[in-house]
Parts: C-alpha cells; structure tokens; sequence
C-alpha cells in the first residue's frame, strides 16, 4: 500500500502545455504514474505526446478518468486552478505553484476541506509512493520502496533524507511535502494520521522547520494516537528571531517558533530529533535493521 498516491491513480496535470508542466508532467509519466489529461483552457483537442488537452478539469475527469489533480499554473490562476479541481470531484489536488497569497489560500483552505478533497501544497515538492506513481518534482530516482513514511515541509531536505535512506538499504511507503507556505492543505497531523492506517509503513519520519507551531500540534497527536515509532528533524536552528528562513512561512515570531522549542516539544512526547539529515537516516536505520 501507500498513501495519497498509489497504482490507481490517474493524473491530469493543469498547465501541462506550459514548460513547467511539460517538463515536470512528462518525468512523472516517465517514472510509471499513468498521466491521463492534461488542461489548458482554450487548448482543449491538442496534445502533449499524447497526453490528451482538454478546457477544463470536468472533461479531463469525464474524458479520462482523471481523480488527481497537479497544478503547475502561475500564482495568480492556481487557487481557480484548486476549485475547478475540487468541483469537478478531484480526489486528490497537489499543488506545486508558489507565491500564493495567504489570505486566498485560507478561503480555499475552507472550501476544500468542507468537500473532504485530500490537498496537498501550495509551495511545495508534491508526493512520490516509490514503485507507484509521483506527481510533482521529487527527484524519484533518489527514492526506493520500503517502509519509511516521510512527510516534510521542506522539499531539498526531503530528497537528502531519503536518499541516505536509499544508500542504507531502505527505502520509503511515501513522501509528501506538505509546502512551507503559512497555509497549506494538509498539515502534519493529516499526513500522520494517513502514515499510521498505512499497513506498508513501519516508521514515520517528519522533518520540520522554525515558524508556526505544526511540529507542536504534531507531537501531541502523535503521543494520543499513534502506535509506530516516530523519528523527527528541525531545520532552522541557526535562524535569527523574526527573518523569514527560506519559505514564507519559517519565521520565527517573538519567542514561538524556535527550532530548539520544536525539538524540546517533539522529545517530550518520547520523538527522537536527529541534529543532521544523515543523523536522521541513520536512526532509521537502527530502528528496522
């Protein structure tokens, strides 16, 4: 098994004739995810070596069979882009566009979880189950089946992380970058929860950053309500208070948002923080071998 994304899914990609999309789309189609659709209004009965065009997210889902939604379009078109996909009955939407502002996202954010569509972004690398499909730009080839769950609000930390994994002989159920925007779709605990129902994954390892208190919220769920082991890792740990650190939201404001209280948090509910990305692997590591 795996979560989010697996053999069943169907990808359409909107903004597929857009170089972005072509070039991210494509390497998904390539890596074994069966892309059915893309969209473009405007464009509908063209293709994208062969991945047929169509005006809208209704036609890609009725024409093809479409249940997952990647969006590549620019800033000012994606939250549109994120209802079309939700009318249209999407299952699944991942969103890799950035510099989405906060205030539409939150108008979304209510909107498709009053739907229950599983979302995914903004700002963010997309999801990758290893030897199932990927939909957005994680680096598959780095990647390799297991057991390991990986969720992460950041996108290059994810990729070391897992292919220190992958040289040490273990592999991964699946990856999500959640974004590091102040609003994104689904939050830790969502994706935690997911992890823990997920019978392919054995360990669950969540890689955070300084700003908003998720890890936090994190840390409690995971004492309440999980039964595998959870390993951890903050970036951040340098960062000065109030400047922003790579993503919009990785601010630290006033005296919340530290790395050091997100490590002091996540250790009190019993979670193991790694000070590396490769001191990380290796507790994995010495967890399933």
């Amino acid at each position: 098994m795996a979560i989010i994304l697996d053999n069943d899914t169907r990808l359409v990609v909107a903004g597929l004739t857009g170089s972005e999309g072509r070039f991210h789309g494509l390497r998904n189609r390539a890596y074994g995810t069966n892309l059915v659709a893309g969209v473009t209004p405007g464009k509908g009965g063209q293709d994208v070596e062969g991945v047929p065009i169509f005006d809208t997210v209704a036609e890609a889902v009725d024409g093809a069979g479409a249940n997952t939604s990647l969006i590549f379009v620019p800033a000012r078109f994606a939250v549109d882009a994120i209802y079309e996909a939700v009318d249209a009955g999407i299952d699944t939407v991942i969103c890799i566009t950035e510099h989405i502002p906060a205030h539409d996202m939150l108008r979304a954010y209510r909107y498709f979880r009053g739907q229950g569509t599983t979302m995914i972004g903004p700002n963010c690398p997309g999801v990758l189950s290893p030897g199932k499909a990927n939909a957005g730009i994680i680096p598959a080839e780095i990647f390799s089946e297991g057991g390991v769950g990986l969720v992460s609000r950041s996108g290059t930390l994810t990729y070391q992380i897992g292919h220190e994994l992958t040289q040490l002989g273990l592999g991964n159920s699946t990856i999500v970058g959640i974004g590091g925007d102040p609003v994104v779709g689904s939050s830790f605990v969502d994706v935690i929860e997911k992890f823990e129902a997920d019978e392919q994954t054995e360990l669950i390892v969540l890689v955070g950053e300084i700003g908003g208190d998720e890890e936090e919220k994190a840390a409690a769920y995971v004492a309440e309500h999980v039964t595998k082991p959870v390993l951890a890792y903050i970036a951040g740990f340098s960062a000065p208070p109030g400047k922003t650190m790579g993503h919009a939201g990785a601010i630290i404001s006033g005296s919340s948002g530290t790395a050091q209280g997100k490590k002091e948090a996540l250790e009190a509910r019993g979670i193991e923080v790694g000070t590396t990305p490769t001191e990380v692997a290796q507790m994995v590591a010495s967890r399933l071998k």
